[in-house]
């Protein structure tokens, strides 16, 4: 193996810097750092109370309705009323989210028929939900169970009974079903239903 040979000092000599270089290249510095700070963008100039005014402006991604917070037209009997499922997602295409809950009325014991219920946020400054769709009334004497949004469409598992003579506790039909927005109402579509669930 042959060794390299050492360059020649001369071939090195744009290594050795003089002050001109020295000045080109503070020179060139101060030129970029100054671009850089004319197109600053205007909210850095302006100062950290702009800056946060400008962010607190921006509008943010719509808090779906509180379940919690709505006044549900359940009757209790003076009994309080429970949001036993909650979801939430945009139902109809607006951007902002809506929220689905089952609401039953406490009970002792049993199975309390569940409401299912669609709600927005209040208009203006009032920030409590309201309902503005009941897709299973308590009336009908159903439990819903496995509620979830699946691409802008409720779905859920309706529990009921075939007879009045099926106790309360074990409901004996199941059904999946769901409810798409349409035509600026929701259609209830049904699955298979299966007994003895």
């Amino acid at each position: 193996m042959q060794p390299s040979a050492a360059p020649d000092p001369v071939d090195l000599a744009h290594t050795h810097a003089r002050p001109l270089h020295w000045l080109a290249t503070a020179t060139a510095t101060a030129a970029v750092v100054a671009l850089a700070g004319a197109l600053a963008p205007r909210a850095a100039e302006a100062g950290p109370a702009t800056a946060s005014a400008s962010a607190s402006a921006a509008p943010g991604p719509a808090a779906a309705p509180d379940a919690d917070t709505a006044d549900y037209p359940l009757r209790c009997g003076g009994a309080p009323h429970r949001v036993a499922q909650r979801a939430t997602g945009d139902l109809d295409g607006d951007g902002k989210p809506e929220t689905v809950a089952v609401v039953h009325c406490e009970a002792g014991s049993g199975t309390p028929p569940a409401g299912l219920y669609v709600l927005t946020r209040g208009r203006g400054d009032d920030a409590s939900a309201r309902v503005v769709a009941t897709l299973v009334d308590p009336r009908e004497q159903r439990s819903v169970t496995g509620l979830a949004i699946r691409d802008g469409a409720v779905r859920a598992t309706l529990l009921g009974y075939s007879s009045p003579d099926v106790p309360s506790c074990c409901p004996d039909e199941k059904e999946q079903v769901g409810w798409d927005w349409t035509g600026g109402a929701f259609v209830r579509s049904a699955g298979a239903e299966a007994r003895g669930a």
